[in-house]
């Protein structure tokens, strides 16, 4: 935002105000900072539960969707009350290694890119309010056409909902900080399993995202999970510099 929002402003104003002055970008630093920590200790994905299922819907889509762009078929998507889920996608056995990798990364790196999107878009009251209500249809339509769990198809779109009701119903100075929290959740996202970055195996079903960008590209998995880290963290920097510049 790069000006304060004055009462004598028209109420057609296309500016989001600015909650989003100094102390709400310290505000939501802090908030980035405090998710990452508490998704590292026990029970910290339990107080913060829906932020935990987002960032699990978020992870999946990023495979899903990547895999159909790319040329495959997104299948199914499961998201279980534990917080964790699955996306099922196929693609040809002729998909060169890149191709491969690149849906392997979406999962870790789709949501802060969307996430940077959502920050960008706090910038114009019109941007952010549209940018609401596309992720509440997002998160209705998947549930229609892709996910599969119970559990996913009672949670999900109750989320839609509350998130179209914000862009709908909610002031501009809540949808102007809505649209950029929900924007640091998806960017921080990639740190909701920080220890899955750098785990080989992903339970005792396979192989995690980055095991197999290190069967496609040879680099060790520890590199790509290091390397996704620092790109998520730049990622959310660089798109809160630019929400803020004048």
């Amino acid at each position: 935002m790069s000006e304060q929002w004055k009462p004598s402003e028209p109420l057609h104003s296309t500016e989001a105000p600015t909650v989003i002055d100094r102390m709400g970008l310290k505000w939501l630093i802090f908030a980035a900072i405090a998710t990452a920590v508490l998704w590292q200790i026990p029970g910290g994905n339990y107080i913060l539960y829906p932020f935990t299922i987002l960032a699990t819907w978020f992870h999946e889509m990023g495979h899903g969707l990547t895999a159909a762009l790319l040329g495959g078929r997104f299948e199914q998507l499961q998201i279980f009350p534990n917080g964790s889920g699955f996306a099922r996608f196929a693609f040809p056995d002729s998909w060169d290694p890149i191709r491969r990798a690149l849906v392997a990364a979406a999962g870790p790196m789709g949501p802060p890119i969307a996430g940077a999107a959502l920050i960008i878009a706090s910038r114009s009251f019109k941007a952010a309010s549209l940018s609401l209500k596309i992720l509440g249809i997002s998160l209705l339509v998947s549930t229609l056409i892709w996910v599969r769990s119970l559990f996913g198809i009672v949670l999900i779109p109750l989320l839609g909902l509350l998130i179209l009701g914000i862009s709908f119903k909610a002031s501009r100075w809540v949808q102007g900080f809505a649209v950029q929290f929900l924007g640091v959740q998806a960017c921080v996202s990639t740190y909701h399993q920080l220890d899955y970055l750098f785990s080989y195996t992903a339970g005792p079903l396979g192989l995690s995202d980055t095991a197999q960008i290190q069967q496609q590209l040879f680099l060790p998995y520890w590199f790509w999970g290091g390397l996704m880290a620092i790109a998520s963290l730049v990622i959310l920097v660089q798109s809160l510099r630019i929400a803020y510049r004048p």
